[in-house]
């Protein structure tokens, strides 16, 4: 199988600055999204050091699904540190950091790191699925029943993130594995996307027969539209038989 990509980040309508970072590399078989944190210029810092130690880690090549998944691990592990580096030499970067997502393919598998609020989603057989679990305050509220998935989308306090890149000595990540499918989706995204545009306007849009960079520019101007209160990025990568 092969993989078609598509990807772009946006400032949005709201920000100064755009603090997000992605990473294509087709031929490393490896893309990443990253949103910093912590304001300033200090969340674009961060950003950029998480997809730069990506590409760096897998342009150390890979082959199997296990050695596949210690690489993603050694990526969170490696800019989590680089970045608190970063924060000892200049102080007044303290308190930035990101959230990431990386997808990594390897033969007929896929394997995913996460960590924080940014996400990534399959869509396979008309349907759209989200695969990662957002490290979120809202979150974790919704799921012990304390507010709606209606207060959720409104709730003052939706962007504040429990875990991220860069903040604490050591970074605990969701690793996810599955295998890919001809037609499969996969869609990397910050949260710039995901408060503007609801989960059913998105897998419209990836239902669409328009080509994956049409669909791109569909969800940034789909954000926009809504308000555009964040940076925006969406990467997104298609499987398609050989």
């Amino acid at each position: 199988m092969r993989i078609i990509f598509s990807g772009r980040t946006d400032i949005g309508l709201k920000r100064k600055n755009n603090e997000d970072a992605y990473l294509e590399r087709l031929d490393l078989g490896v893309f990443a999204v990253a949103d910093g944190i912590g304001g300033s210029a200090a969340g674009e810092i961060a950003s950029r050091i998480f997809v730069d130690t990506a590409q760096e880690v897998f342009e150390r090549g890979f082959y199997s699904d296990r050695e596949t998944s210690a690489l993603v691990q050694e990526v969170f592990r490696l800019a989590n540190e680089r970045i608190l580096l970063n924060t000892e030499e200049y102080p007044e970067h303290r308190g930035m950091g990101c959230t990431a997502e990386l997808i990594a393919f390897s033969g007929d598998r896929y394997i995913v790191g996460h960590v924080g609020d940014s996400r990534t989603y399959i869509f396979r057989d008309g349907e759209l699925r989200r695969i990662t679990r957002d490290h979120s305050l809202v979150q974790e509220q919704l799921e012990r029943g304390l507010i709606t998935r209606e207060d959720a989308k409104k709730h003052r306090l939706r962007n504040v993130v429990l875990r991220a890149v860069g903040i604490e000595s050591s970074v605990a990540l969701d690793l996810i594995k599955g295998r890919m499918l001809p037609g499969d989706i996969f869609l990397l995204c910050s949260d710039g996307l995901t408060d503007m545009v609801d989960e059913e306007s998105i897998q419209e849009t990836l239902a669409s027969p328009h080509e994956l960079t049409d669909m791109v520019e569909q969800l940034i101007e789909s954000a926009k539209t809504e308000g555009g209160n964040d940076n925006i990025t969406v990467v997104l990568c298609q499987v398609s038989p050989l």
